[in-house]
Parts: C-alpha cells; structure tokens; sequence
C-alpha cells in the first residue's frame, strides 16, 4: 500500500505541474527531492580522496590513512618503536579488542575514497573529465594492492554494492588481476585529451599531489604495476609468466627521477587538518623512537652489511643521542637495556627519555616528522630497488643489477637534500664528497659480480624508511623476515631479530605477523559469518601466511 500511495501522489504531482508550468522552477528549487543525488565538483571530491594516501582530517572522515596505520606497522618491521615495554605491536600482536587499530587503510580504501572515487568517475564521465576519470581510477587501483596486502581477503566483487549490509570476502589473487586491470583502465582515461580535459582544472583537485600533471599520475599507475609483479616473487608464475619482465618494464616507464615522486604535500598552519600527521604540531609521535635496526644499519653497527660504515643520510633520518651516536629502540623491550647517553632523541628533536606525548616548545624536526614534510606515496629510488632485484633474480644480471642498485642510493641521497635539509647540523650536511665516499665503498657498492639481494633489500628498507611502512613490510614478508640469501647464506635482512619466546605476543603462537585483521567498526559487527569463514575470528589469525608470500 504505501508503495502505491507513493506513485499515486508523483502522478498527481506530474498532473499539477502539467496544468501549471510556471509553478515548476519554484517547487523544485523549494522542495529539493532529498532522494534525489546531488552532483558535488568532482574538483572539491578529488583533493580530500588524495588526503587518504597519508592521513584523513575531512568530512569524508578522520582518524585513518597510511600514517596511522604506519605508526603501528612500523614496529612490526622495527622502524620504530615506543617508550612502552612489552607493546603488543612490538611484539608482533594483533589489535585487540573492540579498536579500530591497523585498520585505517580498511577505512581510506573503502569509505574515505570509496564512494568518493566512484562518484568522481561517474560524474567525471558525464562531463567528460577523463583526466579526473583516470585519477580516480588510479586511486583505485593503489587502493586495492595497498589493501589486500594488509589485510588478504577483503570484499571486492560486492564492495559498493549499498543494498547488502553483509559482504562476501574475495581472495588476494583476484585483488591483484583486479588492481592491474583498473590500472591499464586508469592509463586509458588519463592517455586521452580534449573534451574538458584541462591540466588548470586538474591542478585545483590536485593542487597537494601532482599538481595538475598527467604525466606524472601515469607513472604512478606503472609504479602500481611494477610493485604488483614485483610482489610475487615467492609464486612459480614470477619465472613462468616472466612477471621479472613485467617488473622491469613497468619499473622503467615509472619515476625515474625525484622530480616524478608521488609526495603528498601540507599547507601548514595553525589548525591540525593542514599539517602532518607526523610533525609536533601534531603531537603523535612523543613516545616513538627509531628502532635499532635501522640505526645499526645507518651508523655501521650491522655486524654483517655495510659494518662499520656511517651512511652520510644517517642524521638527515635518524636522531643522534647525548653521546653523539645512533642507537634506537628494540620495539618489544621500549625504553629496556638503554643507558641515559644512548636515548635517542624523539623525532621532534626532545632529547630528554620523557614519554610525554606533548609536542616540544622548539621544534628542531627533520625529514617526514615536520609539520609541512613532504610524506613519500613513491619514489624513483624505490622504483630503482625494484628494478635491481628484478635484474638480479633473472639470470642473475649484475651490470644492470648494479647500474639500477646505485642510482637509486644515489637519487636517495638527492632527495634527503633537496626536499629535508631542515635542521640538519652543518657539520653532517651531505655533500658530493661524502657522497662520493659511501658509494665508492665496496661494502655498500660491491663490484660486478657480488651484489646480492641483501645489498638491495637492505637498501631498499633504508630508503623507504619512515613513509614506506607497508611496502617494506609487504618485501620483509616476502622474504618471510629470516629468508637466507642465496649468495652469502645469511639472512636477507642481516642480523635481523624476529620476537621469540616471551617477547613475541602471546596469542601468535610463536609465529611471525603476516596480515591485520579487518576494521572492527564494520566487519566484525557486521561481517561476522565471513569473519568465520576466513578464519579472522581466530585469535592467531593475524599469523596466517599471505598468499603474495607463500611459496607456489
């Protein structure tokens, strides 16, 4: 009956406006029709979708992005770690309890851009935006390796689908064949000109990202593609379906120099939304310090790579102690086993072993932890890596291997300088001598013939550190952390110490963290059937391998 009643009254709607036309303008700028969609620009759709690569603060959202999420994963790979002893993510547990912890890409992917992106390619098709129609599905694509490589199995078939409240979870195979299908659809869409395609226009979607450039946004589409054939090295279709290749080609058509780097970008200010995540302004970080690890291989205090050598980028990232050295955090024993003169400082340049949360009077940050840093989405260094370890596993290439190994330390460096050179102290500013000097080392440059996967990944975890939270962890993951270079027989990532005994958390079983369970502010009040399903009711769920990184 209602349903009747309803069309009777749109008849008789239609009838009235029939005999008066004049009345019709008036009525519908009145009445506004609130099931009616509302066409939003997608110019002021696009830029809040862009702020979900590092952190939302907008009316699509707060309180999700790579840096919150990252602030969590970063203990898991020991990029960092926090003044708390026994951390359950130092500890490689998983969220507990009814929190939204490690799920803040779940919530970027799926609400913050989600429908967001939709709209903006349904829109931008009506008006014949294609160039905003390829952002958004380049967003896409980011979003569904950037996803399954977090969490596996999530909804992907269903997932805009506004009438289920429940969804069915697809696999990571079908994430990965989906991402590099919307790629080559994102390429398509930004390849074409005319019609209302306008870089003026897409400059004020884009104004914090890539500031309008095409270009640019095509060679972070092959960027995605170059990560998503280069995360399959453990599968037999990485030898059988050439996806080395793969890596290679679309590595080389990506940033080849910083001037292509996907950096999101800050205004600065007085208000929390236009600064960094990161930075004092902030106040997120007081209770991190840089983990051990990174600090051994910065410093030379690795007893196995680069020993003894002290990696000039060294005070661009890390912070020096009261002894003038590098140490850093153990992320399941916190403040443990330090001595007063070998706490480092806290990112923000606090020197004292407080853990206050509260940001310092002055602020002396460097690199990502400054208010307005540029926060790295991709880099040319990382393409660089990508394209070392691709020449390297297929047959064992060494010159371009080398060739690509050196380049990208070196565009490494560039970007240190260029785009961080705030407060670094005079006497350890980079400069083409000491540049020179670290990579004419044999225990960093080896000659032809002896650069291995350590070198590449080791440096690889050096450039991303900080900003490249998930990719090291998807490569650390690939290499199951303690996987044995082929050439030395030591680990891949030297020296490196996954928790055992009882340091590890309790619940994983004495496993290693392979996956995050899904958000909890939807999935498991909602999802649970196939929560159960999947296993992620499970409490070592959290442990179970990921199909990217299970050898077959």
């Amino acid at each position: 009956m209602p349903n009747k009643i309803s069309r009777s009254l749109f008849a008789l709607a239609a009838g009235f406006l029939t005999l008066f036309p004049s009345c019709k303008k008036t009525i519908d700028d009145a009445y506004l029709n609130p099931n009616a969609a509302v066409i939003q620009p997608v110019e002021t759709l696009l830029a809040p979708v862009i702020d979900g690569f590092a952190y939302y603060y907008t009316a699509n959202g707060s309180g999700y992005g790579l840096q919150l999420d990252g602030t969590l994963l970063g203990r898991y790979i020991q990029y960092w770690g926090i003044t708390t002893n026994a951390d359950p993510y130092g500890q490689m547990g998983p969220v507990i309890g009814a929190s939204d912890n490690t799920g803040s890409v779940w919530a970027t992917v799926y609400y913050g851009q989600g429908q967001n992106v939709n709209k903006i390619i349904e829109w931008g098709s009506q008006q014949k935006k294609w160039d905003y129609v390829g952002v958004a599905w380049a967003i896409r694509a980011w979003g569904w390796l950037a996803l399954t490589n977090q969490y596996s199995d999530a909804p992907l078939v269903q997932a805009f689908n506004t009438s289920l409240s429940q969804f069915k979870y697809d696999t990571q195979p079908m994430f990965y064949d989906s991402c590099r299908a919307i790629c080559f659809r994102a390429l398509t869409y930004l390849n074409m000109t005319g019609d209302s395609v306008s870089p003026a226009n897409l400059l004020k979607g884009d104004y914090y990202f890539f500031g309008g450039d095409v270009n640019k946004w095509k060679k972070f589409v092959y960027g995605i593609l170059a990560r998503s054939y280069n995360d399959l090295t453990n599968k037999t279709v990485y030898t059988s379906n050439h996806y080395a290749d793969s890596a290679i080609k679309y590595a080389s058509l990506a940033m080849s120099s910083n001037a292509d780097n996907a950096m999101c970008k800050f205004q600065g200010g007085n208000t929390s939304p236009v600064n960094s995540y990161y930075g004092p302004y902030r106040a997120n970080l007081g209770t991190y310090r840089q983990g051990q690890y990174i600090a051994d291989l910065l410093s030379g205090n690795n007893p196995q790579m680069f020993t003894g050598v002290l990696d000039p980028r060294t005070p661009y990232m890390l912070r020096e102690n009261t002894n003038g050295t590098y140490k850093g955090f153990i992320p399941w024993l916190g403040t443990s086993g330090l001595s007063a003169g070998d706490y480092p400082q806290n990112f923000w340049g606090d020197p004292s072993s407080s853990t206050s949360t509260v940001a310092p009077k002055v602020n002396n940050s460097r690199y990502i932890f400054n208010d307005t840093a540029e926060y790295p989405l991709m880099t040319a260094s990382e393409m660089q890596l990508i394209l070392a370890e691709s020449y390297l596993r297929k047959n064992n290439d060494q010159a371009n291997a080398l060739a690509a190994y050196t380049n990208a330390i070196q565009l490494n460096m560039n970007m240190l300088t260029t785009i961080y050179p705030t407060n670094i102290p005079a006497a350890k500013v980079m400069n083409g001598a000491s540049e020179a000097a670290y990579l004419s080392n044999p225990k960093v440059v080896p000659a032809i013939g002896s650069l291995t996967l350590s070198h590449i990944m080791l440096q690889k975890y050096i450039a991303l550190y900080g900003w490249g939270v998930n990719e090291t962890w998807t490569d650390m993951r690939r290499y199951h952390y303690a996987d044995p270079d082929p050439v030395t027989g030591n680990q891949v990532y030297a020296n490196f110490v996954v928790p055992s005994g009882n340091n590890i958390y309790a619940t994983n079983g004495g496993k290693p963290v392979y996956r995050c369970k899904p958000r909890y502010n939807s999935e498991y009040l909602y999802d649970v059937p196939e929560l159960t399903r999947i296993g992620a009711i499970n409490p070592d769920y959290n442990t179970y391998e990921m199909w990217f990184s299970q050898n077959n």
